[in-house]
């Protein structure tokens, strides 16, 4: 499939600027109260970089990616989109710039999947407006980058897994940023869905766009990411290529568990637990 990449998804009159890099943190770090959630995080994504980010629940990696969409105000540090420090982006701005994919999406109405879109376009409109044509436009060519054009009309909460994620990621490319926030972008689906989901992943990130992707499966980031960060107690421990960050050791590290890496030549790295011997009775 044929997708376009960030480039030609703006209009000729807003052709991107170059940057070394999209996203860069800078020292950032986070707390509640006493409670220290983040501390000396350092990182820059590229354009045409997908950058998987690994750790067990309650690692902080949530809260990571609200401080980088500027949710979270009390962080301290910088976190630079373009060059530019977010702190001094209005939301419009900031719209314009990074987009978020959520692992789930449970809307209060059952919006049609074209109006799911159109939400990622609010920044590209007036205030209060109606969508404009411009704006119905772009998010039916979201929709059809990802093969899901005849979906307009179909109700979101009545679609599959897999459906509604694909639908979501054309929102945030109705949003025409070149830099996308997924968290989990595969919580919940399966296998097969799993898979889908994150060819089209990877198929934008080969076109231009800059992704950090959050996950907690090694086999994904081994197979779909080109540089992973670990994450432990709100710290980055490695950070590098999937094949060198992602050791045995490691692994064992973040999740308490055992696993051997097989190597093939066709298929690449696959990650594999080892398992107690009562486990195959």
């Amino acid at each position: 499939m044929n997708i376009p990449g960030p480039a030609a998804a703006l209009t000729a009159a807003s052709a991107p600027v170059a940057y070394d890099a999209l996203l860069e943190a800078q020292d950032v770090g986070f707390a509640y109260g006493d409670r220290v959630i983040l501390r000396d995080i350092d990182f820059t994504l590229n354009p045409g970089e997908l950058l998987g980010l690994l750790g067990p629940n309650g690692v902080g990696k949530s809260t990571l990616f609200r401080c980088i969409l500027g949710l979270e105000k009390g962080y301290s540090g910088r976190v630079l989109l373009e060059g530019g420090n977010i702190r001094h982006k209005s939301p419009r701005l900031m719209a314009k710039t990074i987009a978020y994919v959520p692992q789930t999406h449970y809307p209060s109405f059952n919006y049609s999947v074209l109006d799911m879109v159109l939400m990622g376009t609010a920044a590209q409109g007036k205030d209060w407006a109606s969508p404009n044509s411009r704006q119905k436009q772009n998010a039916q060519e979201a929709l059809e980058r990802l093969g899901v054009g005849d979906f307009g009309n179909r109700d979101f909460i009545r679609l599959s897994g897999g459906e509604q994620q694909l639908v979501l990621i054309a929102r945030a490319l109705a949003q025409q940023a070149r830099l996308l926030v997924m968290d989990e972008p595969t919580a919940n689906l399966d296998y097969g869905n799993q898979i889908r989901v994150l060819l089209q992943v990877k198929a934008l990130s080969r076109q231009g766009y800059g992704i950090i992707m959050s996950t907690h499966n090694p086999e994904q980031a081994f197979r779909f990411t080109n540089r992973v960060l670990a994450l432990h107690k709100g710290s980055i421990i490695a950070a590098g290529s999937p094949a060198q960050v992602l050791t045995p050791d490691l692994i064992k590290r973040l999740y308490h568990v055992e696993v051997r890496l097989r190597r093939d030549e066709a298929t690449g790295i696959s990650c594999i637990p080892v398992l107690p011997p009562e486990a195959g009775t």
